[in-house]
């Protein structure tokens, strides 16, 4: 029997890249996205996909009871992967921005979470990867949205999987630095809507930063293809016990290291580089 798995966000990026990838290997993917148009992309490769959107729970719902019907009521993995990067910082960021980013990264993949597990507990199994960041590690300037959202995963997710450890079911985190996907994209577009730009003390940054965000290139190094992200889901969905944590990404790793050792101000002075 096939394993069963509902991949989050597959609209493009690591999520979409995922789903055609493990559909080719031979899973059965239920891939999910929430614009119709997109839905509709993914079936006529012959990918099974449901319309959901993260920020509705009728939707999520709804797309949860789809996805069983597809695969005879059980589901063997869960890979929350929807998300975005809102930009901005934190003194400019206004209340709505920042509660629109917890309702796609954060309280979304909660109620899906949670609507999955009676299901796992049930069938007596079961696997949930989060797609957390190299930012739900460490903070860096005008990304403290995105770093509140994946901190609170980092928390959660380590919470969840002590409260699941009397059970067959993991949790894992795969924790990604880098990655070339529509992300950037997406977070050019939060920062314009979100942002009086004209009006901020950090307008020069953030002109640096639109540019970067605009630019064809990825300028921040050890930028890797979401091929990097498969190999780490594939690793958990081989693993009889996957691991809590799977780093992607040089950078993940350097700076997981340097959390470890260095005392927060010393982190500081290297963090406070970055734009």
């Amino acid at each position: 029997m096939k394993t069963s798995i509902l991949i989050t966000g597959c609209s493009s990026g690591i999520g979409r890249y995922c789903a055609e990838q493990l559909h080719e290997a031979g899973y059965q993917v239920i891939a999910s996205c929430r614009k119709p148009e997109d839905v509709a992309v993914l079936k006529a490769q012959g990918v099974s996909c449901v319309q959901l959107d993260v920020t509705d729970s009728a939707s999520i719902h709804s797309a949860l009871k789809e996805t069983l019907q597809l695969t005879g009521g059980k589901l063997d993995v869960l890979f929350n992967n929807a998300g975005y990067g809102q930009g901005g910082a934190i003194e400019d960021l206004p209340t709505e921005a920042l509660r629109a980013q917890f309702e796609t990264n954060f309280f979304g993949l909660h109620d899906l979470t949670r609507a999955v597990i009676p299901v796992m507990l049930k069938q007596g199994h079961g696997k949930i990867v989060q797609n957390s960041s190299v930012l739900g590690l460490v903070a860096m300037k005008y990304r403290g949205a995105y770093s509140a959202t994946k901190f609170a995963l980092e928390g959660y997710s380590d919470t969840l999987r002590l409260e699941l450890m009397d059970t067959n079911i993991s949790v894992s985190l795969i924790e990604p630095g880098p990655i070339v996907s529509k992300f950037r994209e997406n977070s050019l577009r939060a920062v314009k809507s979100a942002i009086d730009i004209d009006g901020s003390r950090h307008k020069k940054n953030y002109q640096k930063t639109l540019a970067r965000l605009g630019s064809q290139e990825s300028s921040t190094p050890f930028t890797l293809g979401p091929e990097a992200v498969l190999n780490q889901l594939q690793r958990i969905l081989d693993s009889a016990s996957p691991k809590p944590r799977y780093y992607v990404t040089k950078s993940t790793y350097i700076f997981g290291y340097l959390r470890r050792f260095l005392s927060s101000r010393m982190l500081d002075r290297i963090l406070v580089k970055g734009n």
